[in-house]
């Protein structure tokens, strides 16, 4: 790896570079300009950079702009002068270090939680008169238009009038759970060539256009995206129907892709937070046959031919699927606002994909879905998983009632209470009062999928020393939930002055409704919270607390040293079973 970084230096240093490459550069910075700008985070970043480096935001601006005088000549001097032997390389070692040392714990007193007092600078600051924001939420209807392609597939709309930036999408209800070999076609597209282009010529023409495609598989969903200068739409969408159409197997490729696929896996099992939150939360919801382990064998990924993921690549738009689009374009071709523009203006987004957008007359239906099922929770269990750490991280998972839009007004003030800030009883209590816990937070997490269930997942790290308490503390909360109407009112505040200042705009819009039409709904259910939430009570909460969270049956997830965890507290919370990786991994 050393060695091609360096070898790619030393291409600059000697001009071993096309003349193109420059201006290629330059037209992808303002395009990553212009896209961080769509942020007002972004924005605001860019202010503090002029400030700080005490420049004038007009030449600031004007960066860009002196980027496309530099020459090549320029940049290799550059490279020569700065560019040298003296560097460093920095490496990550495995193993034990033997330099450690050896701290002693402290003694810590649990401090009192005092929630109703306030400092007078909090008083001063509050009392402080601000404009109350007004919420906008969206209107489907208004918002998003909706048309057909002359090929009848439809196209959801969202005009972009604030820059020269597109995103096109073409959306399938198919994924991996219907084929795992999906998700490994869709990251081997972009290793391939087609036609007169190989993989890396390929991109490069993508990279002139200031545009790139992407192409992603989820469990039961599949995005296939194109985006960058609108300008350069056209020329972008043929290249990559031209992929799609006919992908050039390579076999090489391949090899390489599942070398990495292998060795990711590897590093998979390394990762605390996806054995816990990913690996032993699926086997919990589903059992060992689960969405996380759906995957195919290192025996069949080896055995794997190019052309079997090609073959699939080609088949994706031979699917029924629904196009999504943003963009500075309007709709139909001739639209009135264009009027006196040149005819390149003209070309209306139907026009263009009705021309590019190679389909066959009649579209393939999606296979059924194939949702895993939700096992039933009906006792309490126990699972750990040995993991080298001096820390436990700890998981209390339970399982609530089919999606039901009514009750997430007060899921949402519930999570905000209770465990989903650090303003929250669980922060307070946990952490900051007894310093039990790292981290701790609990939530109410209501289904993404009308049909499935939601579930209650609370999580604590803690020194596995502390384990008792911090599992003792978490059960007795989630069973007795404090009374504090100081922090009642404070979360109700937090999510109106939520929802009052978030906007949901560009792109957004359009994935805003995928969502919504995921859970059966078509208006935008923040409107709801924002109107029930002012008006619940504490009782409101404790009846639905009492209902879906306290005395539920627990699957309790735990992951840490065998040495150090205590097998006689854990057993406590339910039948105890150790659980392999290879069991939660599925290879």
């Amino acid at each position: 790896m050393r060695d091609l970084l360096l070898a790619q230096l030393d291409k600059v240093k000697k001009g071993d570079f096309p003349e193109w490459l420059i201006p290629a550069i330059v037209n992808n910075e303002k395009l990553q300009r212009t896209k961080s700008y769509e942020s007002n985070e972004a924005r605001a970043g860019a202010f503090v950079a002029a400030f700080v480096a005490r420049q004038d935001w007009k030449d600031y601006l004007k960066q860009v702009d002196d980027f496309a005088t530099i020459s090549k000549e320029e940049v290799m001097r550059v490279a020569n002068q700065y560019y040298g032997l003296g560097y460093a390389v920095v490496y990550k070692r495995t193993g034990k270090d033997p330099n450690t040392v050896k701290v002693v714990k402290p003694a810590i007193t649990p401090v009192p939680v005092n929630r109703e007092v306030a400092s007078d600078f909090y008083k001063q600051v509050t009392s402080l008169a601000s404009p109350e924001l007004q919420p906008v939420f969206l209107d489907y209807k208004k918002d998003i238009q909706e048309t057909k392609l002359a090929s009848g597939i439809p196209v959801f709309y969202t005009r972009n009038t604030e820059n020269n930036l597109f995103n096109l999408y073409y959306v399938l209800d198919l994924g991996t759970n219907n084929d795992p070999k999906l998700g490994l076609a869709a990251d081997y597209l972009q290793y391939l060539g087609t036609g007169k282009y190989n993989a890396a010529q390929l991109q490069q023409e993508f990279y002139k256009l200031g545009c790139s495609f992407a192409v992603s598989s989820g469990q039961d969903r599949i995005f296939v995206s194109l985006s960058g200068l609108d300008s350069n739409m056209e020329p972008a969408l043929q290249l990559f129907e031209a992929l799609l159409a006919a992908p050039t197997p390579d076999a090489a490729a391949l090899k390489n892709m599942v070398a990495g696929v292998l060795k990711s896996r590897q590093d998979a099992k390394l990762n605390k937070q996806v054995i816990l939150s990913q690996a032993m939360v699926n086997f919990a919801k589903y059992g060992p046959k689960n969405p996380f382990t759906s995957q195919l064998s290192e025996k069949e990924l080896k055995a794997l031919k190019p052309e079997q993921l090609t073959a699939l690549i080609q088949k994706i738009p031979t699917y029924e699927h629904r196009v999504l689009y943003y963009g500075p374009r309007h709709m139909l071709s001739g639209h009135a606002n264009f009027a006196g523009m040149p005819d390149e203006s003209l070309r209306g987004v139907q026009g263009v994909l009705s021309k590019l957008h190679k389909t066959p007359v009649k579209l393939t239906p999606v296979p059924a879905n194939k949702d895993f099922a939700e096992q039933p929770m009906n006792s309490r269990k126990v699972y750990w998983v040995g993991y080298n750490t001096v820390q436990a991280e700890i998981l209390f998972l339970s399982k609530g009632p089919v999606y039901d839009k009514s009750i997430v007004p007060t899921t949402s003030l519930y999570n905000e209470y209770f465990g989903g800030s650090m303003g929250s009883i669980v922060f307070q209590e946990l952490r900051e009062s007894k310093a039990l816990a790292y981290s701790a937070s609990s939530r109410f997490a209501n289904a993404d999928k009308a049909g499935r269930s939601s579930y209650n997942l609370s999580y604590i790290g803690t020194q596995s020393d502390k384990l008792p308490e911090a599992m003792a503390g978490m059960n007795s909360l989630l069973n007795d939930m404090p009374v504090a109407e100081a922090n009642l009112q404070i979360a109700k505040n937090a999510i109106r002055n939520s929802i009052a200042t978030e906007r949901i705009t560009k792109s957004d819009i359009l994935f805003s409704y995928e969502r919504a039409k995921r859970l059966g709904l078509d208006y935008d259910l923040r409107r709801d919270v924002y109107e029930q939430t002012p008006n619940m009570s504490f009782a409101d909460l404790q009846k639905f607390q009492q209902a879906r969270v306290k005395g539920q049956n627990q699957t309790i997830l735990v992951i840490g040293s065998k040495d150090r965890l205590n097998f006689k507290e854990l057993a406590k919370y339910g039948q105890l079973q150790q659980l392999t990786l290879k069991e939660i991994f599925g290879y």
